[in-house]
């Protein structure tokens, strides 16, 4: 007989089994919903990891991937993928700015914004337009806590510097019935929360100190009313009253802020290629074709000239702002003929199908980085001039969805989904502690402390794409740098993004005829 001591009893040792087994699946159900995603990752979640060339150990900062479609096989629901587009703003953000080893100094901050929710730009013949107020008020959703003293605020726009043609464009959206691409009270209060997050992530890194130099902080803009106002309210939300006095708002003229560099004839000739393509795409989608000429039927219209009025962007206004698509009342009296989610779907469908050819061809990349190279180089030269003079600067640019889309493709992020309203891409630029002596010893060198090192992060809707982009993708698990070098980031805008036009600068890639 055996012992009781050696052996348990049968029940004990089943249920001691049953116990472990529960365990095993509630750790493989925890790793399986991460994996998927289900379980958001919070920003603070590291990993250690030593450089490769025996520099200090820090903080890998991990980089999700929701900024970037499904797969290819897996296509988007057109309808699902437009409410995205409207970033309506009625959730919970979190925002990936801000994250690095917490020895290292935030040096500049230089952001790139796409204009909030706004008003259509093309109206569908024969019906009404959409019944939206553009005025400012606390009462009226969405709002947002700042949005009361952001209005008081902006009446004392006066004592700021203005160029000369910013000076007679209102600060704040104010028409009754909007006005044809006026930004909405949407379109601010999502710029209020997107500076108000971008407060909170770099207020625990002492970033810009409330005394802050004229020097120090730097708006520019095109004319339109929107960019301007969409400016306004993303640097408020940053910075809660600032000091008029000291802030001066800067005029591009071009929408691709290229400022004095904007002559380059090749970019137009890529940009007529792919006008070119987008169009041969669109008239041989059969299934697109018979939805305009159901569509015009309904409006009594010519089936071109629906087309050549853009349907979508006043339906994306209608879906984004939760009203019925518009309807026109039949000839006999009889029920009115509305047009149809099922028809907005397939416009979508045919956009997003244009966006993966686009990747395809080839030539829209080519036309993005002669595009944003002369934006990308004066980016580059901030960050030298910030590095050089030790002054923390933070910029904000805002722009429209042609700006920050050839943006993103320029910086090699072709994934990408496009530019939503109110879309932000950060550039960060930050320096390691120096290095010690004893540690400089020990890597060999010297005895002589050396300074700390400079780094980039570039952002896209508060996630970090770094190892996404060309200059720092990495190139297996050992290799991959803890941050992205701040070098990799001059080389490429200073002369490696040419390669794709098979040159060497900007000068050579403008002036040379297109391959």
């Amino acid at each position: 007989m055996e012992s009781d001591v050696d052996q348990p009893p049968k029940m004990l040792t089943r249920n001691y089994f049953l116990l472990l087994l529960m365990g095993c699946v509630l750790v493989l159900a925890i790793i399986s919903l991460q994996f998927l995603n289900l379980i958001p990752l919070t920003p603070l979640e590291e990993e250690q990891q030593v450089p490769p060339d025996g520099g200090f150990q820090v903080s890998l900062i991990k980089s999700r991937k929701r900024v970037f479609p499904a797969p290819h096989d897996l296509k988007p629901d057109p309808v699902s993928e437009a409410y995205g587009y409207c970033n309506t703003p009625n959730h919970t953000e979190q925002a990936w700015e801000g994250h690095s080893p917490a020895d290292y100094k935030l040096l500049s901050v230089q952001v790139m914004i796409r204009h909030g929710d706004r008003y259509p730009l093309y109206f569908i013949p024969k019906t009404k337009r959409p019944a939206i107020n553009c005025t400012l008020s606390t009462s009226k959703s969405p709002s947002h806590p700042l949005l009361k003293t952001f209005i008081g605020h902006m009446r004392q726009g006066g004592r700021g510097h203005w160029d000369s043609t910013l000076s007679s464009i209102p600060r704040v959206p104010n028409h009754s019935a909007c006005e044809t691409g006026e930004l909405t009270q949407t379109g601010v209060v999502q710029h209020l929360r997107n500076g108000q997050l971008l407060h909170h992530a770099y207020k625990r890194r002492s970033f810009l100190s409330s005394d802050w130099s004229p020097r120090q902080v730097w708006v520019e803009t095109t004319s339109k009313a929107r960019t301007l106002q969409s400016g306004l309210a993303f640097l408020y939300g940053f910075l809660p009253q600032f000091d008029w006095s000291k802030l001066t708002v800067r005029h591009q003229w071009s929408t691709l802020f290229c400022g004095s560099e904007c002559d380059c004839p090749a970019r137009g000739k890529y940009l007529e290629e792919e006008q070119k393509r987008q169009y041969r795409l669109r008239v041989s989608d059969a299934e697109l074709e018979k939805t305009y000429a159901q569509m015009a039927k309904t409006l009594g219209v010519p089936t071109r000239q629906l087309r050549a009025a853009n349907p979508v962007d006043s339906l994306l206004c209608h879906l984004c702002h939760n009203i019925s698509f518009p309807c026109v009342a039949a000839g006999d009296g009889g029920p009115k003929d509305c047009l149809k989610t099922d028809q907005f779907a397939v416009i979508r469908r045919q956009q997003l199908d244009d966006e993966a050819d686009r990747r395809k061809a080839g030539l829209y990349r080519k036309y993005a980085v002669l595009a944003m190279h002369p934006y990308l180089n004066q980016t580059a030269n901030r960050m030298e001039r910030v590095a050089r003079d030790g002054e923390a600067a933070f910029s904000v640019s805002s722009a429209h969805d042609v700006t920050v889309a050839p943006l993103l493709s320029a910086l090699g992020l072709e994934e990408a989904r496009f530019p939503r309203f109110a879309a932000r891409i950060v550039f960060e630029m930050w320096k390691s502690p120096p290095a010690t002596q004893k540690q400089v010893r020990k890597r060999g060198g010297n005895a002589k402390a050396k300074d700390g090192q400079l780094f980039v992060r570039v952002l896209y809707d508060g996630e970090d794409v770094t190892f996404h982009t060309p200059f720092c993708r990495p190139r297996g698990r050992q290799n991959a740098p803890p941050l992205c070098p701040l070098n990799n980031f001059l080389s490429f805008v200073r002369r490696d993004m040419f390669s794709v036009v098979n040159a060497t600068s900007y000068k050579e890639a403008c002036y040379r005829r297109p391959a």
